[in-house]
């Protein structure tokens, strides 16, 4: 595992608690035919409240399953995934789904948002899934993201640098405790990156464990710790 220092501007970590997200020995293989894929082998890894992490490593080096695996939206073949010390793998689907709601926030280069429903509605449709105070809330987490005045637009009306605020807007509608992104700018220009950044660095300083897959040089620099993946494996 590659590491980097942790920044200045976090504060201490609280140990006493369980990891805001862990896995623990996590293989996934796929079958096509006869062929086996390996895409994760005995992946180990635990984000604490506030922690910023980067999982880095080449295209097909097991990124998105692993971000998969621990959001509930794909179940390891072997090893566990707990979040805030509660189990999310290998649970009913309704449990996981529940989890996911109420605890993850999750932050995709598309398809975070309903085309049809603007950025508004979108916000408080995730807040409602999660049983979470609407409309006031939602309101100030736009405010927050600065993306309060195209609250009523839809996403086919956003630029590239709305879009990804709106849809980090969406991502932390349920007020998880850890947020999960791949490459969440990937697409994005170098300023509009920066931007998209400095308000993942704001959300770990309020507590938030975020976690993102990236190729980016830029996203890695901003973390507190760089994981590498080499063949699903985390590269000493």
């Amino acid at each position: 595992m590659t590491t980097v220092a942790p920044a200045d501007h976090h504060e201490p970590r609280t140990r006493d608690l369980p990891p805001a997200i862990e896995a623990r020995s996590l293989y996934r293989f796929f079958r096509a035919g006869d062929e086996e894929t390996l895409a994760l082998q005995g992946v180990s890894l635990a984000v604490e409240a506030g922690e910023f992490v980067v999982i880095a490593g080449p295209s097909g080096s097991g990124k998105s399953t692993l971000l998969a695996c621990l959001a509930g939206l794909d179940e390891p073949d072997g090893g566990t995934v707990r979040v805030s010390g509660q189990r999310l793998s290998h649970q009913a689907e309704p449990v996981r789904a529940r989890l996911r709601a109420e605890r993850v926030g999750l932050l995709l280069q598309s398809g975070n948002m309903f085309d049809h429903l603007s950025v508004m509605q979108n916000v408080m449709l995730a807040q409602q899934v999660a049983h979470r105070p609407a409309r006031t809330d939602s309101e100030a987490l736009m405010s927050s993201l600065g993306i309060a005045a195209r609250a009523h637009a839809r996403p086919d009306e956003l630029s590239g640098g709305e879009l990804a605020r709106a849809g980090l807007a969406v991502a932390l509608a349920n007020d998880p405790v850890a947020l999960l992104a791949d490459e969440p700018t990937g697409e994005l220009d170098h300023a509009t990156e920066q931007q998209v950044l400095r308000l993942l660095e704001l959300r770990a300083l309020a507590g938030v464990a975020i976690v993102v897959a990236s190729h980016s040089p830029a996203v890695a620099e901003a973390a507190d710790r760089v994981i590498t993946l080499t063949d699903g494996k985390v590269s000493s």
